[in-house]
């Protein structure tokens, strides 16, 4: 059995258990690893909002004013994802994601308009893969970047000071 705590200098709670790997050198980078893997699709998918082609795939997807909210939507991915992987602002960044993706999900991802079988599956994928990380960011908007970040760094800093 193991007990979940909160740290004053670690807003993710800590599971304590008996097992030789809690306090490791892999557990001590889960969480930097699991910042990297998650922001990398909105840093790459960020940069790719800037180019003609997203800008006219929206705009035929029925995005209204596609030339403007395509761009800024890859400023607010490209902005929340690198908040997120340096963990400076996470709880920002992690806002800035769900603006992203909340409006990107039901625009784009709309399974239930499709007539075809499988173009609709297809979108309902996509759909619920954005439903998934957007409840990523809610955990990250709700507990912060956690350990060996930028934002616990500071809180550190401050409560020694």
């Amino acid at each position: 059995m193991s007990a979940i705590t909160h740290s004053e200098t670690n807003q993710f709670p800590t599971r304590h258990t008996n097992h030789a790997i809690t306090g490791s050198k892999v557990n001590q980078w889960a969480i930097p690893l699991g910042r990297l893997f998650y922001s990398l699709i909105f840093i790459v998918s960020g940069i790719t909002h800037f180019s003609s082609g997203t800008v006219a795939y929206a705009d035929n997807a029925g995005v209204p004013f596609a030339d403007i909210l395509v761009p800024v939507s890859g400023i607010f991915a490209l902005l929340g994802g690198v908040s997120v992987l340096l963990g400076a602002h996470a709880r920002f960044g992690a806002l800035l994601l769900i603006l992203f993706l909340a409006p990107v999900t039901f625009l784009m991802h709309d399974f239930w308009t499709f007539n075809d079988p499988a173009m609709a599956e297809m979108q309902l994928i996509h759909f619920l893969k954005n439903i998934s990380i957007l409840g990523g960011a809610c955990f990250i908007a709700f507990y912060g970047a956690g350990p060996m970040s930028w934002d616990h760094h500071q809180q550190v800093n401050q409560q020694r000071s």
